[in-house]
C-alpha cells in the first residue's frame, strides 16, 4: 500500500510567511503603527505568534521586510527589475521610466496604505524612522547615484556635479507632492522634475534686461 507524501514543510513555510506580510501590511493600513501587534498579525495570519518570533524579532522587521517583497512581488508582475535604473545611454529617458514606475507604485493601494502609515510613525520614532531610511530608501536612491555617476562617466553629467544632491531635484519633489497630497502624481509631472533637473530653468543665451 503506497504511503501518502510527506508534507513539504517548505511549502508550507513559504505559505505562512506570504500570510504574515500580507497580514502585516493590511493591519498597518488598517490601524497605523502603533496599535499594530505582533499578535494581531499572528490572528490575522492564521499562525502562532512563536512563529512570527522565529523568523523576525519585531513587527517592525516583519513590515520592513513584507513591504520589501511587496515591491519585488509587483515589479515581477509589471515584468521589471526590482530596484535597477536602467542605462540605456539616455539619462533623461532611464529617469523619466524608472520615476513613472515609481508613480504607478505610489497610486498603488496596496503600496500606498502601508507605505503611509510607516512614513508617517518613522517621522515620530526615530528608531522605526532610521531603519525605514536604512533599509528601504537608502539602497534604491544609491540606484540613482550609481546611474547619475554612469552619466557623469558618459560626459552627460558635469563632473563636478554631487550625484546624491542632485538626485534630490526629481526624487524629493515628487516624495513631497505624494505625502502632502499638494498636487496630482502624474507621468506628466515626473518627466518634467527631470526636463527641469537635467535642463534647468534658466533661459539659454545672452538675456535682455527687462525695462522697468
Amino acid at each position: 500500500m503506497a504511503k501518502n507524501p510527506a508534507p513539504d514543510a517548505t511549502r508550507r513555510s513559504e505559505k505562512s510567511r506570504r500570510a504574515i506580510y500580507d497580514a502585516a501590511l493590511a493591519l498597518v493600513g488598517e490601524v497605523g503603527y502603533p496599535k499594530t501587534t505582533v499578535e494581531g498579525i499572528a490572528a490575522r495570519a492564521g499562525v502562532g505568534k512563536q512563529t512570527i518570533y522565529r523568523w523576525w524579532p519585531s513587527k517592525a522587521a516583519v513590515l520592513l521586510e513584507a513591504f520589501l517583497d511587496l515591491a519585488t512581488r509587483t515589479a515581477e508582475e509589471a515584468g521589471q527589475e526590482p530596484y535597477a535604473i536602467p542605462d540605456t545611454g539616455d539619462l533623461a529617458a532611464d529617469l523619466k521610466a524608472v520615476l513613472r514606475a515609481t508613480v504607478d507604485e505610489l497610486l498603488d493601494p496596496r503600496f500606498e496604505v502601508p507605505a503611509r502609515a510607516l512614513t508617517a510613525e518613522g517621522v515620530v520614532n526615530e528608531p522605526l524612522g532610521r531603519e525605514f531610511v536604512t533599509k528601504l530608501l537608502e539602497p534604491q536612491l544609491q540606484l540613482y547615484v550609481d546611474r547619475l555617476r554612469s552619466a557623469q562617466d558618459a560626459g552627460a553629467v558635469r563632473p563636478d556635479v554631487d550625484p546624491r544632491i542632485a538626485l534630490e531635484l526629481f526624487v524629493s519633489p515628487l516624495a513631497q507632492r505624494w505625502l502632502q497630497r499638494t498636487g496630482p502624481i502624474t507621468y506628466a509631472y515626473t518627466d518634467t522634475l527631470v526636463d527641469y533637473a537635467l535642463h534647468g530653468i534658466g533661459r539659454i543665451g545672452p538675456q535682455t534686461p527687462r525695462s522697468r
